[in-house]
């Protein structure tokens, strides 16, 4: 199903496809080269991300795009948080925007969707892995009523430092 989004005029918000993963791995390779909000540190490829939109997919969680003008232009997806049974009410979620495209309410048209479509789920528990620091994420997160439940010290290392993570919770 595609929604109109209130971000910006001519935005939809739709279940991502397999036909997007070119687009998908050039927003997410922006920041695997140029910064430490992702630990990977190889460029992934269209196929890479045609694997992963598919793998989301297949565990019945997830995967949405941003089309701004018909470009995508953000994502967002849901994946399991744990593989133990007990976990299966909880999910682990993530949103990239391309880099030219924050501030415009697409991270926040893409979370909302999101969370909606966790919910009709019956997703209980939703938490968000950000590297520190990440004034944004963290902007976004708790304005969609995140609250910080942990944060680890030097748990990743890129660009020659060590790097935080602190974990964002919301209840749904």
């Amino acid at each position: 199903m595609t929604h109109t989004s209130d971000a910006t005029p001519g935005t939809i918000v739709r279940p991502a496809t397999t036909a997007d993963a070119a687009a998908l791995a050039r927003i997410y390779n922006h920041f695997i080269a140029h910064t430490i909000v992702t630990f990977e540190e190889e460029p992934v490829t269209a196929g890479e991300m045609a694997r992963r939109v598919e793998e989301v997919q297949t565990a019945a969680l997830p995967w949405l795009v941003a089309e701004a003008g018909g470009v995508v232009a953000g994502y967002a997806y849901a994946s399991k948080w744990r593989v133990r049974r007990a976990y299966r009410f909880s999910a682990e979620v993530t949103v990239y925007l391309a880099p030219d495209q924050g501030g415009r309410g697409l991270g926040t048209a893409l979370y909302t969707r999101l969370l909606d479509d966790l919910r009709a789920r019956g997703v209980h528990a939703v938490l968000g892995g950000i590297a520190l620091p990440n004034d944004a994420s963290i902007a976004l997160h708790e304005k969609l009523g995140f609250r910080k439940v942990a944060h680890f010290e030097q748990t990743g290392f890129k660009f020659d430092r060590w790097i935080d993570v602190g974990y964002w919770e919301r209840l749904l």
